[in-house]
């Protein structure tokens, strides 16, 4: 494989290769799950980042299938490139193909390129698939993006779609439930490395929130008092 090939700019959906893959997931997705969605009024009109839990393969499918239509982009491990299927589906998309585990500074650049040219970035905010359900401790990699191109991060909640292929085992629809939060604005100036965690801490919380209480993880009790107390910080801000 020339890896200098792998990424050739741009890397971003256009509207028709979008439009068409939207609505072909959306017929698969209708056939094996039933998807309740709320917050799409609170996506802006120019970039963000999208930043949302990891609890199966299903969850870019349903973002793909019920998102609007927009230049966008995601991250995705490279391995996924020589899946016959959705590897060239991935590609045809102009998603941002990274190696777990390494710093990749090339698509890092690229995914900053991206957004200072309008591009929406979609990211898994915790790295990697949970393999409990609950949420795991976020990174810092979308607050290092969204601060330094000055764009809102957008928290995003999924639940269910974990249970797809059990359910289609037993020929039954699947309840998949999204959520998407209020923009979160990041102050202008650059960010240090405890600014980011700190950044990446509240949103997680409001992760939290918006997911049912067993699938909150590591952030289950510090999400219950802070939904006792006053709201959470940064939530709408500019």
């Amino acid at each position: 494989m020339d890896d200098s090939k792998i990424n050739r700019p741009p890397r971003h959906t256009t509207p028709r290769k979008h439009r068409v893959v939207k609505y072909f997931l959306l017929t698969l997705l209708k056939i094996v799950a039933r998807v309740d969605l709320q917050g799409l009024e609170n996506l802006p009109d120019g970039p963000f980042v999208a930043v949302i839990n990891h609890l199966s393969s299903f969850d870019t499918l349903t973002g793909i299938a019920v998102g609007p239509i927009r230049q966008a982009t995601t991250f995705a491990a490279i391995e996924h490139r020589s899946d016959p299927i959705g590897g060239w589906i991935l590609d045809q998309l102009g998603v941002i193909w990274v190696r777990r585990g390494e710093a990749d500074r090339d698509a890092i650049k690229l995914a900053l390129d991206e957004l200072k040219s309008g591009t929406v970035m979609a990211m898994a905010i915790e790295g990697t698939r949970s393999r409990t359900g609950g949420l795991q401790a976020g990174k810092t990699g979308s607050a290092f993006l969204a601060s330094r191109t000055h764009v809102p991060m957008i928290p995003g909640a999924i639940w269910g779609t974990e249970k797809i292929i059990s359910n289609l085992k037993h020929l039954r629809r699947s309840e998949v439930h999204v959520r998407l939060g209020q923009p979160v604005h990041l102050p202008e100036a650059r960010a240090n490395t405890e600014q980011l965690e700190e950044y990446t801490d509240q949103v997680m919380l409001k992760i939290a929130a918006m997911l049912p209480s067993q699938y909150r993880g590591v952030y289950a009790e510090r999400v219950k008092d802070a939904l006792g107390g006053p709201p959470l910080r940064g939530q709408g801000q500019g």
